[in-house]
Parts: structure tokens; sequence; C-alpha cells
């Protein structure tokens, strides 16, 4: 089963949707985080899309869909990437596929 929670910083409020389990085609989403914008970018590796395009197999060589940075990283789960604060669950949770 595949679920969609939203975090949200407790420091500076930055929100953002995390996703978790395997979607309808296979694909899982794995969140990265670029130091050059700050965000945390959700991407779509495996599954149906993998399979016709490889390079969607894994996150490396993968870039920030934001800003195109190729220096993002895998995101630590807890970690807010504007200020360094602690990112909370706020309970907001739906499925997704």
């Amino acid at each position: 089963m595949a679920v969609k929670k939203e975090m949200k910083c407790s420091s500076c409020g930055y929100k953002v949707d995390i996703y978790e389990g395997k979607g309808l085609f296979g694909q899982h989403i794995v969140q990265m985080t670029c130091p050059d914008c700050h965000t945390i970018q959700n991407l779509v590796v495996g599954g149906v899309k993998g399979d016709v395009a490889p390079s969607f197999n894994t996150e490396v060589g993968r870039l920030c869909l934001r800003c195109g940075s190729s220096w993002i990283s895998k995101w630590n789960s807890h970690t807010c990437p504007k200020c360094g604060g602690e990112m909370e669950e706020t309970g907001s949770k739906e499925f997704w596929t």
C-alpha cells in the first residue's frame, strides 16, 4: 500500500509531501535534498518508467527537478533543507498510486 504524507519543519514552516510504498506501475519515489535551492524533490525510480528509460532505475546521475543541480543527495527524512530544523509529520495522509 502506498501512502503520501505531509511533513512540516517545526522551525520555519517548510512543507513537503513524501511518498512511501510502491505505485500502481511498480515505481517508488525517493526524496532527494538539493543544497543549491534548499528543497526536497521527489524522484520517481523504477517501475514501468524505469523499464522504458533505464536512467530512471536509480537516483544516481539525476538532477534537481527545480534548479537542475547535480549535487542532490538522499534526504535523511528529518532535517529541513531550508533552515536545518526538524521536519515532523503533520498527520495528513492519503493513498497514492
